[in-house]
Formats: C-alpha cells, structure tokens, sequence
C-alpha cells in the first residue's frame, strides 16, 4: 500500500496537482467576526480579498480542530499502514503540534509520520509535492522522509510587500520588524530562515522589487522547479512569470495565488517567488 501524502492549506499546491498526487490538504481557518471559513473550500480568493479591502472587519485565522486532522488520519488509514504529514512552519502556527496531537489519538496499526517543513507556500509545497511523487512510485516512509529533509535545504523564498503592516498586525512579521520604521516609501522583501521572517531587503518602487525577485532566481545554478504567487496583484506575477521565462521554462513555472489564510497575514499586493533548486 502506498504512502499517503498530507499536507495544510498554506502549502498553496495547485488542486490539479493535489489531485494527481492524491494529496491530501487540512484546511486552515479563517474568521471573519463570528463566520468561519474552510480555507479554499468555504471561500474563495476573490472573495476574501474583497472582503479583506471593504470590509472593517479584521480577519484572523486558526489551527483546525483535532478532530479534522484525526478524521482525515483515521479516512487514510483504511488505505494505507503508513502516512506521513508535513506541516508549515511550527515557529509560524499551531498546525505541526495538532498534527502531532491528533496523530495519537488514532488506534490501529498505521504507522503515522509529522515533519515540521520550516517553510511555507510553495517552498513548503515543493517538498510536499516530492515526497508525493515519491509515495506515487511505491517508496516507504523512511525513504520518502529522507527525500524531504533532503529537499528542505533546496528550498527557499522571497516575497515583496507593499506594506508589512498585515505581518506586524498579526504577529507573524518575526525579524523582519527591521524594515519596519522607514520614512521612505519602499517595498520591503521577506524570507523565511529557521522557520520565521527575516528581512532581505528593501527597495524603492514596485520595479525594483520584481527585478531582485527575478535576480533571486537568477543566482540559482540549477533549477528544478520555479513557482509565482500572488495576492491580488494578478498582472505583477504574471510579468514576473514571463521575465522568468528567460532563465527556466516559463510552461513549467507553477502559476497560482496565495491562499486566503497567507492573505489574512500579508494582505493585498504580495508578490512571492519560491524556487526549488540548487546555489
């Protein structure tokens, strides 16, 4: 029996390739006042950026309960005798101690695995999708493990900002509190080290911030996988999409946008570059 791959919502994997895999997502969720919504089943990103721009009410995001990670566990466990969980950064969310929790409370003889990705968005979902591809192609757990401890060291991100505001609000802004305090207008750049946000950088205008994500990409030697997020800011990524045509096949750069949860802490305007690959 193969290996069933699981992972949370804020890998952003895109659904046709959640399908192919056969992976399957906890949702996280986002409140809005007293509604609570699935993240990317309950809502979807336009409306939840609408809402997030119009509405006064400031959304906030929780872990989902116990009962949703043991169900999916208890679901899979009549499939397989082996599942392995791999979560966004525990530094950044309750998710890797619930699914932990949620993994004992399930009897039987399916052995269960939680890994702790240190990353989020596509940088996680990069590794997600290797370890799925894996389970695909009948490796075991073990195995399957030592690919993404393997693959977190080739992943990395960069994100630009208009604003750091919606990170400092919700908690999540972490050593990239440096860049706050300017009184320039600039676009700030983040990355995640060691499971948190650190600053990378900071630039003028708009432009500027599109060309260091694309000389980001550029310093890679080698380039296995190239991913362009976006939170309402469409035209930004699919510009930075096609200017990385240059360096990596432009029909193989995974093209999406960042999930609601991601937007309740980045709000509008980000513009993210994960890349999966080798200095």
């Amino acid at each position: 029996m193969p290996v069933k791959i699981v992972t949370d919502s804020v890998a952003d994997i895109p659904p046709g390739i959640v399908k192919e895999l056969d992976i399957s997502i906890i949702p996280v969720l986002v409140r809005f006042g007293e509604q609570t919504y699935r993240d990317g089943i309950d809502i979807t990103n336009d409306q939840f950026y609408q809402r997030l721009v119009h509405n006064k009410v400031v959304p906030t995001t929780a872990v989902p309960s116990l009962d949703m990670f043991a169900r999916t566990y208890a679901r899979l466990a009549e499939e397989t005798d082996e599942i392995l969980v791999i979560m966004l950064s525990s530094k950044l969310s309750g998710l890797y101690n619930a699914a932990l929790q949620s993994a004992d409370l399930i009897e039987g003889n399916c052995r269960i695995k939680v890994m702790d990705s240190g990353s989020a968005v596509m940088s996680q979902g990069f590794v997600v999708i290797k370890a799925a591809q894996a389970a695909k192609a009948g490796v075991k757990l073990d195995e399957i493990s030592k690919i993404v401890e393997d693959n977190l060291r080739r992943v990395d991100m960069r994100a630009a900002f208009d604003t750091l505001e919606y990170l400092q609000r919700g908690g999540r802004i972490g050593r990239a509190q440096a860049l706050l305090g300017s009184m320039l207008k600039v676009n700030p750049i983040i990355m995640l080290r060691d499971g948190v946000v650190e600053p990378a950088g900071r630039t003028r205008s708009r432009a500027k911030a599109i060309d260091a994500l694309y000389d980001f990409a550029a310093s890679y030697k080698n380039i296995e996988g190239l991913a362009v997020e976006d939170a309402a800011c469409p035209e930004d990524g699919d510009l930075l999409a096609k200017r990385l045509g240059a360096i990596f096949p432009e029909e193989r750069i995974i093209r999406t946008r960042t999930t609601p949860v991601i937007g309740t802490h980045t709000g509008p305007g980000l513009l993210l570059l994960a890349v999966l690959g080798d200095k």
